[in-house]
């Protein structure tokens, strides 16, 4: 099995990386040639290409994987779902629901497998907090309060949640395990006037359970990470140091604080990008429905889309 990959920039290159390492390359796609060095690097013997209008009638190619500008994912990806290929797609998805349901609709009606690409969701370390917030070891779920920030790259077309907040957002959904009925936000533009530096997501789930989310490329410091609120303990993973963190304390009913000292439950040694194209390779051979489908992609774009648009 060949897999094409389109676009070879910033974060393409490691897709080419990962699926020449996992034997499954074929031809790159990338009409820059200042990028070029990113694919010849890696091994000059890989083919590049200056568009991908040949590969949707290529029958050497049965998938690709699309790692170009968000805006243009709609268009390419739902050329190659309609030429029977499958299709994985870097994140978001899409830029509106409308488009992301439009490319779920056509992978189903085709029987082709579509992925997004939510990094996150192939941490081991997330695949084990998972698993312990469903054993019921922390109690009852309270709040989740997920950070990524640090003074970064400024994006002039997209805001700090839509560029930064995409992963994290997948994970809150994935973690609570339904979506939310209510999504609101409120984000400060000092850079630019129409595009937010810094923005608070916050997100309101069944059963009281809620949930905040800061992105922001405006911020003294490097912050990844994830803290869960039990009635019976506290849950820190930082991403930094990849060790999920118990903090066995909390407050009963009669309001008494209870403190033990915190202990490591789990350290991620995996790599998640690696774990990710495996996952999409088998969904192809096994003909299966990936973890982060375009079901998947598309209810993050909705919670995205919310916070944008709302009044």
């Amino acid at each position: 099995m060949k897999i094409a990959v389109i676009g070879a920039g910033n974060w393409g290159k490691n897709l080419v990386r990962t699926f020449h390492e996992l034997g499954h390359l074929g031809p790159v796609v990338e009409p820059s040639a200042a990028n070029h060095g990113n694919i010849t690097s890696i091994d000059p013997a890989i083919p590049i290409l200056p568009d991908h209008s040949s590969l949707l009638t290529n029958t050497h190619i049965s998938a690709v994987a699309i790692a170009t500008p968000a805006h243009t994912h709609f268009e390419i990806a739902k050329a190659f779902l309609l030429a029977d290929k499958d299709v994985f797609v870097e994140k978001p998805i899409t830029l509106c629901s409308q488009e992301a349901a439009e490319l779920h609709q056509i992978a189903l009606d085709r029987q082709r497998v579509l992925m997004t690409g939510h990094l996150l969701l192939y941490h081991s370390a997330i695949d084990f907090i998972a698993g312990f917030l469903r054993s019921g070891q922390l109690g009852n779920l309270f709040t989740l309060h997920l950070e990524r920030a640090k003074l970064g790259r400024a994006r002039s077309a997209e805001n700090a949640l839509w560029s930064l907040g995409v992963h994290d957002v997948a994970v809150l959904l994935h973690l609570v395990g339904t979506p939310p009925h209510r999504v609101s936000s409120y984000a400060h533009a000092g850079l630019q006037p129409t595009i937010a530096d810094d923005v608070y997501l916050h997100l309101d789930f069944p059963n009281n359970v809620k949930a905040t989310l800061h992105t922001s490329w405006l911020w003294p410091e490097d912050s990844r990470c994830l803290r869960i609120i039990g009635s019976h303990g506290m849950l820190v993973y930082d991403e930094h140091s990849k060790k999920v963190l118990l903090h066995p304390q909390f407050i009963d009913a009669d309001l008494i604080e209870h403190r033990a000292p915190p202990q490591i439950l789990f350290e991620s040694t995996t790599q998640p990008l690696t774990r990710e194209l495996e996952h999409f390779i088998d969904c192809i051979t096994q003909r299966k429905t990936p973890l982060t489908d375009g079901l998947n992609g598309l209810a993050v774009v909705q919670v995205l889309e919310q916070a944008t648009t709302q009044p």
